[in-house]
């Protein structure tokens, strides 16, 4: 190709992005990373999994160094009923990490870009794509200011999903969340902050046609969100589902509330996820729910798997080939379909009253489950990720997960 040409443009600095970016970096390849906005900025997706521990091992990243509040596990509570459950990572499978972290996506997103500019990667922020072309002989990128050329495109765009709006080949999953208001509380009392610290385990409420999230953040701070299947949510309802939890109004009693963000219609799949020269990852590619914390998870996987994919056929030539992100789909599908199997039976089952809620006498089973929980489902030992597979045909969408496309 003409001198000048870039090895990888990568539209989009978040958690999928910058991963990408950095290991390409690392990899010896000249990657440009396109960010619409300016870090630090706010995000939501604050609860990550342990199955992100490998992948910032590989990143050089240690987040215990940082404000960041370590996390033994997750509780199911159902006030209405009097019930709970805690699931702690550390009694899952032998080879699941037994921890994760929760994180203010700002300070997080901002360390993970800052490494990928780190280790040789030309970061521009404040850069919003408003074109991508990717043809048989080369990728063009157009932003507001300028206009790239690369081998090879990745859309890590997030929720704004550059590629899949401007095709429009996104498919919502009308069965998942389909709406969430959410916000931080701020200088939660010091005791009660230090008790959640204590595991520093997410909260999963059940409310009706829908759940809570209650998730303790470094610095005495508690983020709280609403999720329905239905229509829309306002701050109004927020409020009025804290003062309708025992547990929660406990918790923010004399906090300070920040104000509220909203958002709606966020499950969803990409139908043309990649294809000649380019494809999408992340949120750009697909989103289940936010219900088991899997966002960070997957868009880091993804990216990690791709970049393995990508960097021998940059070497070789090879980038043109429609088939490798076929490749990267059929890679990262079983783990789209198994935890979108498990999504759908949280929302259209008694999953949670018949297995989480109850105590299994098969140890292996519940060993599975708490991995499952992990983001460890790619692992073909594990049973309960087995039996959501083996269960998933006619409760999903058909051509579950992100497909790539010629």
């Amino acid at each position: 190709m003409a001198s000048g040409v870039r090895d990888v443009v990568v539209v989009g600095g978040g958690p999928a992005g910058a991963t990408a970016a950095a290991l390409l970096a690392a990899g010896g390849r000249d990657v440009v990373v396109l960010e619409r906005e300016t870090f630090p900025r706010f995000h939501v997706g604050e609860s990550l999994l342990p199955m992100d521990l490998p992948i910032f091992r590989r990143l050089g990243i240690d987040l215990s160094r940082g404000p960041y509040l370590r996390k033994a596990g997750a509780e199911f509570l159902d006030e209405a009923a009097g019930q709970t459950a805690t699931f702690a990572f550390a009694e899952a499978l032998p080879g699941t990490p037994e921890y994760a972290w929760q994180v203010e996506r700002s300070k997080f997103d901002a360390l993970l870009l800052e490494r990928a500019a780190e280790w040789g990667a030309d970061v521009r922020q404040g850069q919003e794509v408003v074109a991508i072309e990717c043809t048989a002989g080369a990728v063009t990128v157009r932003t507001r200011s300028e206009t790239l050329e690369a081998r090879y495109c990745i859309d890590a765009s997030g929720q704004s999903a550059f590629l899949g709006r401007s095709r429009r080949s996104l498919v919502p999953f009308r069965e998942f969340g389909r709406a969430a208001v959410f916000r931080h509380y701020e200088e939660l009392d010091p005791d009660r902050a230090a008790a959640l610290a204590e595991t520093g385990n997410v909260k999963i409420f059940l409310v009706p046609d829908g759940w809570m999230w209650g998730i303790p953040l470094h610095g005495r701070k508690l983020s709280v969100g609403l999720v329905l299947r239905r229509g829309s949510v306002r701050e109004d309802a927020l409020d009025a589902a804290v003062a309708g939890s025992p547990v929660l109004s406990g918790l923010v009693a004399g906090a300070i509330a920040s104000n509220a963000h909203s958002v709606g219609n966020f499950s969803y799949r990409n139908a043309q996820a990649g294809g000649v020269r380019h494809v999408c990852i992340g949120d750009a590619a697909c989103f289940l729910d936010p219900v088991f914390s899997t966002g960070v998870t997957l868009a880091m996987t993804g990216a990690e798997r791709l970049v393995d994919l990508l960097l021998p056929a940059l070497d070789d030539g090879r980038e043109a080939e429609p088939t490798l992100a076929t490749a990267w789909s059929d890679a990262m599908a079983p783990g789209y379909r198994i935890l979108g199997a498990l999504v759908h039976r949280f929302y259209h089952s008694r999953l949670v009253k018949n297995v989480f809620f109850t105590d299994r006498r098969d140890a292996h089973f519940r060993q599975g489950m708490l991995s499952t929980l992990a983001g460890d489902v790619w692992r073909p030992d594990n049973p309960f990720a087995s039996a959501l597979a083996r269960s998933r045909r006619g409760d999903l969408p058909d051509g579950f997960g992100p497909a790539a496309s010629a």
